[in-house]
């Protein structure tokens, strides 16, 4: 028996002498582990930064660039951004910001967010639709309340939806100055 005795307790010295060992290795593994990561995040950080930086030109030179690469006629974001009249049909763009409703449904839990960009006529028109806000919200938060879920379910619906959308708006505006609308925003839950 006094063997085992002296066998336990050199078996708990050795390990409690390595025990420093590993912690110590440990450490370092966590300390170089911490400080790659950081690292690695500064690079990505400006590496990001400078490439974004460079591949966006000035607002200016880039829409002068789309008008004379695309026939006259602005593309993509820039459409948007210029807001201007141009060539056929093509007029002045006005953003109303996210509107939430309560759909027409019997419990009244579900909802919708809507984002619209509404194309107007010309410059005299945009500036119209901006004085006459809240007139266009109150018309359109009717509108869209009166809707149910499936009112809101397929392509079809949601392209009669825009139809009604102009009929509203050229009720407020009292004459044809609405071109298009383009919903920027939708979610329907």
């Amino acid at each position: 028996m006094a063997k085992k005795a002296e066998k336990a307790p050199t078996e708990e010295v050795v390990l409690d002498g390595e025990a420093p060992k590993k912690s110590k290795k440990k450490l370092i593994l966590i300390i170089l582990g911490v400080l790659l990561l950081g690292v690695l995040g500064a690079g990505g950080f400006f590496g990001y930064k400078w490439w974004v930086g460079r591949s966006h030109p000035p607002a200016d030179a880039n829409a002068t660039e789309q008008t004379e690469s695309h026939g006259g006629q602005p593309k993509g974001e820039g459409a948007a951004d210029n807001a201007s009249a141009g060539p056929e049909g093509v007029g002045e763009l006005v953003s109303i910001p996210p509107l939430l409703v309560n759909l027409a449904e019997p419990q009244g839990r579900r909802y919708l967010k809507l984002a619209l960009d509404i194309e107007v006529k010309d410059k005299l028109a945009a500036d119209e639709l901006n004085k006459n806000m809240p007139k266009v919200k109150d018309a359109l938060i009717l509108l869209l309340s009166s809707k149910t879920y499936e009112d809101l379910g397929s392509l079809e619906n949601k392209i009669l939806l825009k139809k009604e959308v102009v009929e509203r708006l050229t009720l407020v505006l009292g004459e044809q100055k609405v071109l298009r609308v383009y919903i920027t925003e939708i979610v329907v839950q």
